[in-house]
């Protein structure tokens, strides 16, 4: 009952993942992502500790096909996983346990992956993978987005969705972007909107962290007043 996709900009190297759900909570528990070093999707029945492992593999060298590989064998309940990797030079893999629901179903593409689980139809990854390729030089976070609402309108899973997810990784050891809806009746649209308003900022947010005297909002040792933005 989830639709995800993991992505990667050729352009600037960032990473990124975006996901819908008819459970809430989807972006707790799918996207485990590493600036410079790759990302990995785990959905249906779903264990977060495969995130991590996966991404360990990536650090460690592993290229995306491995890593999966290695998590397969790494888990005795395989049957029951849903999972996809994206590395570094954007190679991907994934792996559909035999339990995993139908309708199931994967499709790569440049710098990307999708995958899905208790679909309308098994159309519905690679609708997110033409979109997501359609515009290379479009910001990641855009694309990752518009693919994930092709995904939607591709007819998406077989309920409605209540959860939404968007993940963003650039240079640093912090995500640029971790935008969250959950609970809401059009998640994908409302997740669309947090963007579009937390788009414009990520500069400056990013400045904060690596060179706050250069931030807006007061020059270096001025005192900021109670209650100002941090």
């Amino acid at each position: 009952m989830t639709f995800s996709l993991l992505g990667r900009c050729g352009r600037t190297g960032q990473i990124g993942a975006a996901g819908a759900t008819s459970d809430i909570g989807v972006g707790a528990r799918i996207q485990h992502i590493a600036a410079g070093v790759g990302a990995v999707l785990t959905q249906h029945r779903t264990d977060p500790r495969l995130g991590p492992r996966g991404v360990a593999l990536l650090r460690s060298g592993c290229l995306a096909a491995e890593a999966v590989a290695s998590l397969v064998a790494s888990t005795p309940h395989e049957a029951w996983r849903q999972l996809a990797a994206l590395d570094a030079g954007g190679g991907t893999a994934h792996h559909h346990g035999a339990r995993v629901r139908a309708s199931r179903a994967a499709a790569h593409g440049r710098d990307c992956v999708a995958i899905g689980n208790i679909l309308a139809n098994e159309e519905v990854p690679a609708a997110m993978v033409r979109v997501f390729e359609a515009d290379p030089s479009a910001p990641l976070g855009d694309r990752l987005l518009a693919a994930l609402a092709a995904g939607e309108a591709a007819g998406g899973e077989h309920g409605p969705v209540i959860s939404a997810v968007l993940e963003v990784h650039g240079e640093f050891d912090f995500a640029l972007a971790d935008l969250r809806v959950d609970r809401a009746a059009d998640p994908i649209a409302d997740l669309a909107g947090l963007w579009r308003d937390y788009a414009p900022k990520i500069d400056e947010f990013v400045l904060r962290a690596t060179d706050p005297d250069r931030a807006r909002g007061g020059s270096a040792g001025s005192v900021p007043a109670a209650g100002a933005a941090s």
